[in-house]
């Protein structure tokens, strides 16, 4: 008798763990990708320029909206040579939230030879979304 209570009890957890997990899943779940631009330097607005100025020589994540538009902004602090590049992985809407995934690409070896240190970073303009930015 004391054995099929404890079953009885596991099969429970594991029931309530597999439905509090499919809920999670869902909230987190891909809905679509999202359009966006990656902006040349002379595209950004002013005040975000004058923050990235800032924050250029530390790694930074941040998001910045004017009017209808949203941008994300993505640093990598200061790097030894120029010749970094930055790919945009994912740019995606869940029910909850916008998830980015940003990646760091090293410079050609010709750029390595230069020893003046670059700062690397991407904004991304897309349209303005009402949800929280998820940096992955």
């Amino acid at each position: 008798m004391k054995d099929k209570v404890v079953q009885i009890i596991c099969v429970i957890a594991v029931l309530f763990l597999t439905v509090g997990c499919g809920e999670k899943n869902d909230k987190t779940k891909k809905l679509r990708d999202l359009d966006f631009d990656v902006m040349a330097a002379q595209q950004i607005p002013q005040e975000l320029q004058e923050v990235i100025e800032e924050k250029k020589t530390e790694s930074f994540k941040l998001t910045f909206t004017d009017e209808a538009v949203q941008y994300i902004c993505v640093g990598y602090g200061q790097q030894p040579t120029g010749g970094y590049s930055i790919s945009v992985t994912e740019l995606y809407e869940t029910e909850n939230a916008v998830y980015v995934h940003t990646n760091l690409l090293g410079p050609s070896t010709e750029e390595r030879k230069k020893e003046n240190p670059s700062y690397p970073h991407i904004v991304i303009r897309l349209e303005k979304q009402e949800k929280t930015v998820v940096f992955e």
